[in-house]
């Protein structure tokens, strides 16, 4: 009979947010699969409990999914854990998914923190619709045209941000969105957690100096009802003088903002360079 694979989340900072449930599981099953072996490590000593492991990340995922694919239809449970929270959201685990589903390998969700909602929960911002999207792009164009598809979204955004990334995406966040409340989570459930509510304004020209530090998600307001689409030159050009600072080509980021504001690209590329 083939085994099962457990999803199991596991604490983002606060090591007695482990439920009894995946402690438990962790000790049952037969291996388990981890983004980094040395960090569930720590978190298996914490709990006293010895247990084979195989690693499983983004740059082997595919060769080690078919062998932990080919142990549970031999029979064996396996556990995949990521190194903080849920597996599968922003992890490689996703494809893991997958494959069992491909395979008819019965998954079993076993529920733990979640820094999406978490840092949602604290934000002070709307909770009843929202929408998760992850990292952005380190690829300018990339990054350009997935800030450009959420220009009317109404929903609360949240994303996952690196402290070294952080300053370009403040600024970035600004010139795509203009004013929006916006809250900085850092550094969930551990010593020096801290909320920041602010704005996109406020977070560019304040914490853009790299000051921040630690694991970091915002979450920003979505584009309000009473908001018009009408766009001033004067404004047009200000967004791309922010997409400029924040490391865009003087064209690139004209285009862009003509993209989102619906002015020529021409136009505001000669006042930019006035």
């Amino acid at each position: 009979m083939a085994g099962i694979l457990y999803v199991t989340g596991t604490p983002i900072g606060n090591l007695s947010d482990l439920s009894p449930r995946a402690a438990q599981t962790l000790s049952e099953v037969d291996f388990i699969a981890a983004e980094d072996t040395r960090v569930t490590l720590k978190l298996l000593n914490h709990l006293g409990i010895k247990k084979p492991m195989v690693s499983y990340y983004e740059h082997n995922k595919r060769e080690r999914g078919e062998i932990i694919c080919n142990r549970i239809e031999a029979g064996e449970n396996c556990a995949i854990v990521t190194d903080a929270g849920m597996p599968c959201i922003s992890d490689p685990g996703e494809d893991l998914i997958r494959l069992c589903a491909e395979r008819g390998i019965q998954t079993v969700v076993v529920p733990g923190p979640s820094a999406v909602i978490a840092a949602l929960a604290v934000s002070g911002l709307e909770t009843g619709r929202f929408c998760f999207e992850g990292f952005l792009s380190v690829n300018k164009k990339s990054r350009g045209e997935h800030l450009q598809s959420l220009q009317n979204e109404r929903r609360t955004m949240i994303f996952y941000e690196a402290p070294h990334k952080l300053p370009a995406t403040l600024r970035d966040l600004y010139a795509a969105f203009g004013e929006r409340k916006l809250s900085i989570v850092r550094e969930i459930t551990k010593l020096h957690e801290e909320v920041i509510r602010t704005t996109t304004a406020e977070a560019a020209e304040h914490y853009a100096d790299g000051s921040i530090k630690g694991e970091i998600v915002l979450v920003l307001e979505g584009k309000r009802a009473e908001e018009t689409e009408e766009y001033t030159l004067e404004a047009a050009v200000e967004l791309a003088r922010q997409l400029v600072e924040g490391g865009e080509r003087a064209t690139d980021a004209a285009k862009q903002a003509a993209a989102m504001t619906g002015f020529k690209k021409n136009e505001i590329y000669k006042e930019l360079m006035t």
